[in-house]
């Protein structure tokens, strides 16, 4: 394996250690449960993508082929979590899950 590969698989590693971090604590800290979608949502799956595209290339400079299964399970990944928090998020406001003041779109400073 090139010095280069282990350089980008350890700055994907990185990246993705600590959106999935800020992920995790937005998940734990913010107030209600609409803006706790967008940890698991956003910074999570970014966060676990680049994981993922570390191990893509990490298998792949070690074997000499590209691993599909690891690009699958990103695919899978990035085209389910938009989908799965849009259902859980119009689930809640069909079942009237209320917001916590200052999250319907007004400024932070009224």
């Amino acid at each position: 394996m090139s010095q280069f590969a282990e350089y980008v698989i350890c700055l994907l590693l990185l990246t993705g250690g600590a959106f999935t971090l800020v992920g995790a604590i937005g998940l734990v800290r913010l107030p209600d449960f609409y803006t706790r979608l967008h940890g698991p949502t956003k910074a999570t799956t970014l966060g676990v993508g680049a994981i993922m595209l570390s191990s893509v290339i990490y298998f792949s400079s070690r074997d000499g082929s590209i691993g599909i299964s690891e690009i699958l399970v990103t695919v899978f990944l990035f085209m389910t979590a938009p989908v799965s928090a849009n259902i859980l998020a119009k689930a809640a406001m069909h079942i009237g899950v209320r917001t916590v003041d200052n999250t319907e779109g007004k400024p932070w400073d009224q």
